[in-house]
């Protein structure tokens, strides 16, 4: 058996720990046209005790790293602990990934009676006549609540910073009455971008609005599953929704405001049907316009937005 596998065998070949890419039942299969009889069920137990397992991918290659990652992971906390030390606001932001509107199949399971599963579409590859809907969330690190605004048009920096907006009118200066300072931790790409001007145009604009200085701080590329925003909000919002199909905008809204976690995670979610067009780029007018201050560390990541 251990000389028929070894071809298909993947792995450090001086690791204890093996795999093969052959399933039982071909293995059994090939033995027994080698005059060696056995079932798929033997083979099994046969390579769990030559230490193979069963596994699959792994997600783990993120490319190269860059230099200053860990770095820029220190600048990160040291300045989300000084503002929550201050008892000021600290959001994490992000755009969970793009749902389709429908009666179409949802990943994950629901208890239903026996031998009545929800019937759904037998494709889910929609044209784009079909609804979609977007959902733009602001994470509050601090006071561990989320705020969650669902577009239909488009994810654009305009979408993105008119959800923090909407979360700062709603949420944020009722529970931070005397912040004259907002920090921010984004991903460094999607709407809220590092190198997007409009995303900072923007973010100019609600500093101006408000009188509040904005700080940003972008995750290195690459890094985005360390934003606080993906386990600490989007994971329980796709638990909580699992076998259940996002037939409409109003599901999405409702599905999302009753997700709740034993540690207190409490969210808010709107709809917003505002449009939000794409292809809009800022002037170089309105980029000199933006009185914007670098960090002496990395200030392509790392920037405040002072109001005008």
């Amino acid at each position: 058996m251990e000389r028929m596998i070894d071809s298909g065998t993947r792995g450090d070949p001086e690791s204890p720990l093996k795999w093969v890419t052959k399933s039982t039942r071909t293995i059994a299969a090939e033995l027994t046209k080698k005059k060696h009889p056995i079932s798929h069920t033997k083979i099994a137990q046969f390579l769990h005790k030559q230490n193979y397992s069963l596994q699959g991918n792994r997600k783990t290659e993120e490319g190269a790293d860059h230099e200053d990652r860990d770095a820029q992971f220190r600048h990160i906390n040291t300045s989300v602990k000084k503002f929550l030390d201050s008892d000021l606001p600290v959001i994490s932001v992000d755009t969970k990934k793009k749902e389709i509107l429908g009666n179409y199949k949802n990943s994950g399971q629901e208890w239903r009676p026996v031998k009545q599963p929800r019937p759904v579409q037998g494709h889910d590859f929609p044209g784009p006549d079909v609804p979609r809907a977007y959902p733009y969330g602001i994470y509050d690190i601090g006071k561990n609540t989320g705020f969650v605004n669902v577009g239909t048009d488009h994810d654009t920096s305009a979408f993105a910073v008119a959800s923090i907006r909407g979360w700062w009118k709603h949420e944020g200066r009722k529970l931070y009455p005397k912040s004259n300072a907002l920090l921010i931790t984004a991903d460094s790409g999607g709407s809220n971008g590092a190198r997007l001007w409009m995303w900072k145009l923007e973010l100019q604009k609600l500093a101006d609005e408000t009188g509040i200085t904005i700080s940003v701080c972008h995750f290195p590329p690459g890094t985005s599953k360390w934003n606080k925003i993906e386990h600490r909000l989007f994971s329980f919002i796709s638990s909580n929704w699992k076998g259940q199909p996002l037939q409409d905008h109003e599901t999405v809204v409702q599905l999302i405001a009753h997700t709740t976690t034993a540690k207190g995670l409490k969210v808010v979610c709107r709809l917003d049907r505002r449009k939000y067009p794409i292809g809009r780029k800022a002037s170089k007018e309105e980029m000199k316009s933006i009185h914007l201050e670098l960090n002496k560390f990395h200030g392509e990541w790392n920037y405040k937005i002072i109001p005008r």
